[in-house]
This record gives C-alpha cells, sequence and structure tokens, in this order.
C-alpha cells in the first residue's frame, strides 16, 4: 500500500470451494477490497463476480502479478500448487496468505519461506483451528497453568462419512488441520512420528490414518483421522496434570470444556495417587467466525509490517510433521507410493 489508509487490493485465485469463503471475509474487513479474482474455470468467476462487482476477473494469475495497484494475492488453488505459486505470487512483490498446508514437500515450503524473506513481503499459511476461538482459549489454559504444570498427552479425532478423494489421503486432506493445532499446543516438533493406515475403499489411498508422536518434553499425541466412520467428530482432548480439557469444534455449546479431574499425590500414603473427580466447566468462548479472524489477522500484519500467527516458517514446520508421518505411511506400505501425491496445473500456468 502507498499508505496505510489507502486500501488494501487484494487478489482471489482459486475460486472453487473455499475462494469464495476467503473473497467474501476479505471483502468485509474495513480499507480492503477484492481487486482480482482467478480461475480457469469461467463460471467460477462468473459467481464470483456477481458478489464482486468492482473486481477485474481473469484466468491467468500474471495478469494478477503485473497489476503494480494490487498488494496481495490470496491463493485457494490445487494443494500441488500452493508452494510455486506462492513463490511467483512473493517474487512479484505482493504479499501471500496461502491455503493450507504451505507445500506437500519440506523443501518445497523452504523455497517459498525463502521468497518470501528475500522480498520482505508477508507469507500466511490459513491453518485455520489456529484462530478459532476456542482453539485459543485451550492454548491460553495450558500456557497458564490452568491444566496443571505438566500437559500428559492430546488426542484429536477428525472423523466422518464423507468424500473419497482419489488424490490426496486422509493423512493430507485432515491431518493439516490436527498437526497446526497440535504444535501450537505443544510449543515444539516431535522427535518421534509414526503413522498407520489403511486403504479400504481406493487401493494406495488411506482413508483411515492413525498418528503417534511424541515431543521432547515427554508430551505424546495421538490423532485419528478418517473419512469412514459413523460419526462426524472435531475434537481434541488436552490432559494435564490437574485438568483436563476437550475442544470440540461440532458442539453448538460449550465448544470448550475444562475438566477438574486428575491425579494428585496423597501426601498421608507415600507412593500412591488419588484421583481427583470435580466438577467441569465451560469458558465462554466469542461466538466470531473463525476465517474472519483468520483474515483480519493477514491484513494487520501487513498493515504492521509484523508476521503473522500463521507465518511461513509455522507452515513449515506443520509440512515437516506430516511429511515425516508420510514417510511412515509409505515404510508400511512398502510400495515407495506417495499417496499424497496429486494432480493439478497452477493456475495460469
Amino acid at each position: 500500500m502507498s499508505a496505510e489508509s489507502a486500501p488494501l487490493a487484494i487478489g482471489i485465485a482459486g475460486l472453487g470451494y473455499w475462494g469464495p469463503n476467503l473473497a467474501r471475509n476479505f471483502a468485509a474487513i474495513p480499507g480492503c477490497e477484492i481487486a482480482w479474482l482467478c480461475d480457469r474455470d469461467p463460471d467460477a468467476v462468473a459467481r464470483a463476480a456477481a458478489l464482486h462487482p468492482g473486481a477485474r476477473t481473469t484466468a491467468d494469475l500474471d495478469a494478477l502479478l503485473s497489476d503494480p495497484a494490487l498488494d496481495a494475492v490470496v491463493l485457494a488453488t490445487p494443494v500441488p500448487t500452493h508452494a510455486p505459486l506462492a513463490v511467483r505470487v512473493l517474487e512479484a512483490g505482493k504479499h501471500c496468505f496461502v491455503e493450507k498446508p504451505l507445500a506437500t514437500a519440506a523443501a518445497d515450503a523452504e523455497l517459498a519461506l525463502r521468497a518470501a524473506q528475500r522480498a520482505g513481503r508477508t507469507l500466511m499459511v490459513g491453518h485455520l483451528l489456529e484462530y478459532h476461538p476456542g482453539v485459543r482459549a485451550l492454548k491460553e489454559l495450558s500456557d497458564a497453568g490452568e491444566l496443571g504444570d505438566r500437559i500428559y498427552y492430546v488426542y484429536g479425532n477428525r472423523l466422518n462419512l464423507g468424500r473419497l478423494r482419489a488424490d490426496e489421503n486422509a493423512l493430507w486432506s485432515l491431518g493439516a488441520h490436527d498437526v497446526s493445532v497440535l504444535l501450537l499446543l505443544a510449543g515444539e516438533e516431535p522427535v518421534e512420528a509414526v503413522a498407520h493406515g489403511a486403504s479400504y475403499v481406493r487401493p494406495g489411498v488411506q482413508d483411515v490414518v492413525f498418528c503417534f508422536l511424541r515431543f521432547p518434553s515427554g508430551l505424546t499425541a495421538h490423532l485419528h483421522l478418517s473419512w469412514l466412520d459413523p460419526h462426524k467428530e472435531r475434537r481434541f482432548t488436552v490432559v494435564g496434570s490437574r485438568r483436563m480439557a476437550t475442544f470440540d469444534d461440532m458442539a453448538l455449546e460449550r465448544k470448550l470444556t475444562v475438566y477438574d479431574k486428575g491425579f494428585d499425590e496423597d501426601a498421608r500414603t507415600y507412593g500412591e495417587y488419588i484421583t481427583g473427580s470435580g466438577g467441569s466447566f465451560s469458558p465462554r468462548i466469542a461466538n466470531i467466525e473463525p476465517l474472519r479472524v483468520e483474515c483480519e489477522e493477514f491484513v494487520e500484519s501487513i498493515r504492521a509490517g509484523r508476521a503473522p500467527r500463521s507465518d511461513g516458517s509455522s507452515g513449515l514446520r506443520v509440512v515437516r510433521v506430516l511429511e515425516r508421518l508420510q514417510a511412515s505411511l509409505d515404510a508400511e506400505r512398502g510400495d515407495g507410493v506417495a499417496p499424497r501425491q496429486r494432480n493439478g496445473a497452477p493456475v495460469g500456468g
């Protein structure tokens, strides 16, 4: 932007399922304008243009990159294009918001991160749950020691009887959400990352994945990711030395519940422990759309010249963990074929 008071001109590249949601939220932020809409599907462009009549439209990303008045580009394109397109956007001098995951390989994520550093531009990854008020409250409780002086373990369930994908497995489709939350809560990367999966419907594409992670602090974690489940769950449980807490994104109310249960040493009997079994309470959680919070973070980080909460380094850490878990799945299969590989061409070629 030429001045802090000038509108932030944003281009949206990728108008399939998620791009229109991003466009809607950025358009609602004061001082932002949707300047460009980009997709190779003319019908998708037409639908988005009807909602943002002031935006210019194109099928070619180069049109956005060559516009000197455009401040930032939001990438909601197929996952294999994320890293290479982010590099192009950053090298063109634009700030870049890219949907998760940042890349399908850590080496590619590092290229995007270095491009942002060279250009002096903001790179933000859309790890949406990090902006959920319930997850932020859970993080604050944990950091403040409200769950105890130590977190024992964390487990997450991301389950659904959902659309079976041919081009990505449950780890990469679902796991990016939970790995980002797990790293946020842990504040460190795991020293052990093991995954087991099964391909029940499509050969070579794991529709069910179980992950185990161990961290330097002693924290352990388990993730259950599945498209083949009768329950729709989006839940995290954190077990601490003093209390336990559950974040349930499917709950209409009480999305975060803290249980006054734990294990306390009984000072009267050496070496024995008694179980604490108190009640539970649910902190008040702001009723705001996490995507709006995420989009505002991108805008504010640009205006303030600071790193966003889920910056390129954060995105790289998530990809590193996913890559290690994928390597474990590949070793289990023994065929060297990585089902995370997807087909797709970059927007604008």
